[in-house]
């Protein structure tokens, strides 16, 4: 017999661990898995939003543990990983959401300001997602979440000129089809998620740019709004999404057809 649509999409007894979760698009998304009955491991760089989200979600009774973590430094991960099996006993859901960006023209973009944005935005997520792999391949299935951007899609000459972002999120979109590729056979799908501009502390100053352009231009003429990643989110950690792997999902209003 078939599930319901209500069971497709229920996460109760999941677990998930959400970086870069403390605040922002994070910090929706894990609230999105909650709501669906998923643990939550929340992680960030910064104790300061981390330690706060946590204590309101517990006040939404949701049930959710925080670490500080950098998703650059293997044995972060790696401690990350291990307590989390060790408080909730599996890694069922990843949502790679660690992300940093450096804005300046290419021919004057300084050398360690690149390597930090691909250390986090695409190392860092490799680094992540093979740790939990690892977990995974041992309980022989888990969905991965890479938070892309469609900045690895589509770029302009008005800017913003971020070539590290760019060039990190589409070699996130590649890295999702490749693990994908490489552990479906064995129960794990990857997907990715490329939202367009929501407001957050990383992109909003890149939204004052660009934000008249989109109520002029944009097929849903308007900034993407609180809530509007959640579904998505859900949506691929679920079994909704079972036959799904190695895709992107692009959230931006249309900006991108």
């Amino acid at each position: 017999m078939s599930k319901t649509i209500k069971d497709l999409f229920d996460l109760t007894g999941k677990t998930a661990i959400v970086t870069g979760g403390s605040r922002g698009i994070g910090k929706e998304m894990a609230e999105g898995l909650a709501e669906a009955g998923a643990n939550l491991m929340l992680c960030a760089r910064r104790e300061e939003w981390l330690i706060e989200t946590a204590e309101e979600f517990r006040e939404k009774n949701f049930h959710v543990h925080a670490k500080i973590c950098d998703v650059s430094k293997p044995d972060e991960v790696g401690d990350l990983v291990s307590e989390t099996v060790k408080k909730f006993g599996s890694v069922d859901i990843l949502i790679n959401n660690a992300g940093i960006s450096w804005g300046a023209m290419p021919e004057e973009m300084p050398l360690e300001k690149w390597q930090k944005v691909l250390d986090v935005n695409l190392t860092g997520c490799f680094i992540v997602a093979q740790a939990v792999g690892r977990q995974m391949l041992k309980q022989k299935s888990g969905s991965v979440i890479n938070i892309a951007s469609i900045s690895g899609l589509t770029s302009s000459a008005n800017g913003p000129f971020y070539a590290g972002y760019a060039a990190s999120k589409a070699g996130l979109i590649g890295l999702t089809r490749e693990l994908a590729a490489s552990w479906a056979r064995q129960g794990i799908r990857v997907n990715a998620i490329a939202p367009g501009f929501f407001h957050s502390r990383l992109a909003d100053a890149v939204i004052d740019l660009y934000e008249r352009s989109i109520q002029e231009n944009n097929p849903i003429p308007r900034i993407g709004e609180e809530g509007e990643l959640k579904g998505t989110a859900v949506f691929l950690a679920s079994d909704a999404s079972s036959y799904i792997t190695g895709q992107t999902i692009i959230v931006d209003g249309g900006m991108t057809i």
